[in-house]
């Protein structure tokens, strides 16, 4: 009934991914984060891998530093209603919250999101899905 020690469960895993996620969007720092809680970056490291679990006061703060609901850190979290219900995509979210937690997707969103001209935006995405059918898979 209990879950192992030695795997993280899948919603400290889900929040935080969503504190990194949420982090990163900022340009934070884990020192920084670590910081304006309170504790180390080690500590917060541990925290977006999951390995440590967030009390909910801590998550409360972190919330308010990272200026955003705490209701954010469980959007589509894994055991939601809306997946019980099978309206899920077999974790189809993952890999847009891993591509958005990296430094490229980061970078690649807030240029992207800073074009104003609709059709410049939808040439793009067509640049890319062309370049995506040429690369060879791996």
């Amino acid at each position: 009934m209990m879950a192992s020690k030695k795997s993280p469960n899948p919603i400290d895993i889900h929040v935080g991914g969503r504190v990194r996620l949420r982090r990163m969007m900022l340009g934070m720092s884990q020192e920084k984060l670590g910081e304006a809680l309170g504790i180390t970056f080690q500590q917060i490291q541990k925290y977006e891998k999951g390995t440590n679990r967030v009390g909910a006061s801590r998550l409360q703060h972190i919330a308010t530093v990272l200026k955003v609901p705490v209701s954010f850190f469980f959007e589509d979290a894994p055991g939601t209603p809306e997946e019980a219900a099978g309206f899920a995509e077999n974790n189809s979210h993952s890999y847009v919250v891993d591509f958005l937690s990296s430094t490229e997707g980061l970078s690649l969103n807030k240029s992207f999101v800073r074009i104003k001209d609709a059709r410049v935006r939808r040439r793009i995405v067509d640049l890319v899905q062309t370049l995506a059918a040429e690369e060879p898979e791996s």
